[in-house]
């Protein structure tokens, strides 16, 4: 009897010591573990060349808009003079909204499109780390409150593998 209980007591000491290397919950940031790719860093250099000339034209845009604003509130000129400059100031502002409205259009397509073509690999490569750390639960590093030990993180591992799917 007395063998018994020590072989139960050791039993379950062990149990609660070991930890748990079959990690059944784990954190991934998929949002980093995509932007850190190599298919979205290309992505972001693609929609940066596509966006260069527009947007030097509304960096100048918005330059000229603060000299003629300076200009305006500063100078003393006639009310015809004034008039010219109020309608090249709108003129040139609403160049610039247009601008600014294209480019943010833009990037939101490239960025759409971009998370279209990755959904597939993503999954892949999360299934994949799944697979490999025995993961039961997978959070979000956002939605974790509390933790009594630190969770794996798996976002790195997540990118890697986007990376040799490329």
């Amino acid at each position: 009897m007395r063998k018994l209980s020590a072989i139960l007591c050791i039993g379950l000491f062990s149990a609660l010591a070991l930890p748990t290397h079959a990690a059944e919950v784990a954190v991934l940031d998929w949002r980093q573990a995509l932007l850190s790719s190599d298919a979205a860093q290309r992505s972001m250099e693609q929609l940066e060349s596509r966006l260069r000339g527009q947007q030097q034209e509304a960096q100048a845009l918005g330059e000229e808009l603060q000299g003629l604003q300076q200009r305006l509130q500063g100078g003393s000129f006639s009310d015809a003079e004034r008039q010219t400059m109020m309608q090249e100031f709108q003129q040139k502002g609403g160049r610039f909204e247009q601008l600014r409205q294209q480019i943010i259009e833009e990037q939101m397509r490239s960025e759409q499109e971009f998370l279209q073509q990755s959904e597939p690999k993503l999954e892949q490569a999360v299934e994949q780390v799944i697979s490999r750390h025995g993961i039961q639960v997978l959070v979000d590093p956002q939605g974790v409150v509390h933790s009594e030990v630190d969770l794996p993180n798996l976002t790195r591992e997540v990118t890697d593998i986007l990376n040799s799917l490329n």
